[in-house]
C-alpha cells in the first residue's frame, strides 16, 4: 500500500526543481578565468607558476583548449625525487611528464547537490568543468561549492 501523509509535499507540489539552488548547475559557481599550461610546458616553469599564482593545481590543455591532464603540487613533488634522489637532471622534462592524465571532470549542468557528493567522496579539492567534446570550460573547487551554501535556505524534520 503507497501512503502518503497530507502533510508531505508531493513532488508535484514542491515546484519546479531548477528554481530550487540545490539544484543549480555547477557553472553558476564555477571560475571560468582558470589558468593553464600545455604538456610541454617545462616543468620548472609550471612549479613557477603554481607558486607565483598561489594555487595548487592546473589544467593542462592542448591546442584546441580540451583537457589532457591535472598537474597538482602533490605531482611536482615527484620532481624533488628525479632531481635530489635518484639523480635525474630536469633539462627537458615537462608538464607532460608529470601531470596526471586521466582527470575525473564534471559536465557545466551537474547540480551542486552531485558535486558536493563527488568532493565529499574523493580526494580532490578541484574539478575540471569541461563540454562534451572535452574542452575546458572552468574549474570548481571545494570553496566555490562553498558559496553555493550562502544561498540554501532549506528546512529539516
Amino acid at each position: 500500500m503507497n501512503f502518503t501523509p497530507a502533510f508531505i509535499k508531493t513532488k508535484e507540489k514542491l515546484g519546479d526543481p531548477v528554481a530550487d539552488v540545490r539544484y543549480m548547475p555547477i557553472s553558476k559557481y564555477m571560475v571560468r578565468d582558470v589558468i593553464t599550461l600545455q604538456e610541454n610546458t617545462p616543468i620548472r616553469e609550471a612549479i613557477g607558476v603554481i607558486l607565483r599564482k598561489d594555487i595548487s593545481g592546473i589544467p593542462i590543455v592542448d591546442k584546441d583548449d580540451c583537457l589532457v591532464g591535472m598537474l597538482s603540487e602533490k605531482d611536482c613533488l615527484k620532481v624533488i625525487l628525479d632531481d635530489g634522489y635518484y639523480n635525474n637532471p630536469l633539462n627537458d622534462q615537462t608538464v607532460g611528464d608529470y601531470m596526471t592524465p586521466n582527470v575525473y571532470t564534471l559536465r557545466p549542468d551537474t547540480d551542486i547537490l552531485t558535486a558536493a557528493k563527488a568532493f565529499i567522496n574523493s580526494p580532490f579539492r578541484r574539478y575540471p568543468v569541461v563540454d562534451e567534446r572535452g574542452r575546458l570550460l572552468g574549474q570548481l573547487s571545494r570553496k566555490d561549492l562553498l558559496k553555493a551554501t550562502q544561498k540554501l535556505h532549506t528546512t529539516t524534520w
